[in-house]
C-alpha cells in the first residue's frame, strides 16, 4: 500500500479542508504522441471491469478556461506567461472540482498529463524551476506518475502518422529555434525529453518504453499498479 507524508507539493489549497482522500491518483505522463491516451484508456476498462469507479481527465478540459485555451493558441500570438498561467488555471481548476471530489468519493482518477507536462514547456520556454516548483504547489501528490519515454525521432513518424502535419506548438515555432518545422520539431522534443528525464529523476516517476507493443504497455502498467495500490 502506498503511504504519503503529504498530500500536497507546496501548500496546497488552504481554502479546502481535506479530511480524508481514499482514491487514488495514477499520472501518465510523456510527449504528445508518446501513447498516453491510448493506455488511459485501456487502464480505464480495465479498472472498471474489475468494480472501480473511475475519472479520467487531462490537459484542457476545465469548464473555466479549456475552451479559452484553444480559443486563444490559434493565432499563435500568445505569450509565454500567459500560456503557462492558463494551463495552470485550467490545472487548479481541474483539481479543485473534478480530481478532488473524485478522489474523496473513492474514485480512481486516471490524469492523461498533470503538471510536470506544464513544468516541462515552461522550463524549456525559459520559466525558472523555483517559481514554477512555487506556482504548482497547490497540486496533489499522484500516487503514482508513469512516464512513457519516447524519441522525437518516433513522435515525428507518430504525428505525420496521426495528423498528417506538425503542430505549431508542438514544434515549438512560437520560440523561433528554427524557420523549418521538421528542424524546430526535433530540437524542441529534445528539449522537452531532457526536461522529462530530469524530472523523472526528482520526482520518481515509473519511465517505461513508450516504443514497446500497446499490450507489453498496457501490461506493465497493471503490474505496477498491482503492485503499488490494493485493488
Amino acid at each position: 500500500m502506498i503511504q504519503k507524508d503529504k498530500l500536497f507539493y507546496g501548500r496546497g489549497l488552504p481554502y479546502l479542508k481535506i479530511n480524508k482522500l481514499p482514491g487514488y491518483l495514477i499520472v501518465i505522463e510523456g510527449a504528445d504522441g508518446s501513447g498516453r491516451s491510448t493506455q488511459i484508456n485501456l487502464l480505464k476498462d480495465w479498472l472498471e471491469a474489475k468494480g472501480h469507479a473511475v475519472l479520467d481527465t487531462g490537459l484542457k478540459r476545465s469548464t473555466l478556461v479549456g475552451s479559452t485555451i484553444d480559443e486563444a493558441k490559434k493565432g499563435n500570438l500568445l505569450g509565454k506567461t500567459t500560456l503557462s498561467l492558463l494551463y495552470a488555471t485550467d490545472f487548479g481548476d481541474r483539481l479543485e472540482n473534478n480530481i478532488i471530489p473524485a478522489l474523496e468519493a473513492g474514485f480512481i482518477v486516471l490524469a492523461d498529463r498533470y503538471i510536470f507536462t506544464l513544468m516541462a514547456r515552461d522550463m524549456v520556454r525559459g520559466a525558472r524551476r523555483a517559481w514554477l516548483k512555487e506556482m504548482f504547489g497547490f497540486a496533489l501528490i499522484p500516487d503514482i506518475v508513469f512516464y512513457l519515454q519516447v524519441s522525437p525521432d518516433v513522435l515525428l513518424h507518430r504525428a505525420f502518422m496521426q495528423y498528417g502535419h506538425l503542430d505549431y506548438w508542438e514544434s515549438g515555432m512560437d520560440l523561433g529555434i528554427s524557420p523549418d518545422r521538421f528542424k524546430s520539431f526535433k530540437q524542441y522534443q529534445s528539449m522537452l525529453k531532457d526536461q522529462f528525464d530530469n524530472l523523472a529523476q526528482e520526482y520518481g516517476f515509473i519511465t517505461l518504453d513508450g516504443c514497446m507493443d500497446v499490450e507489453a504497455i498496457q501490461q506493465r502498467l497493471r503490474e505496477e499498479i498491482l503492485e503499488r495500490i490494493d485493488l
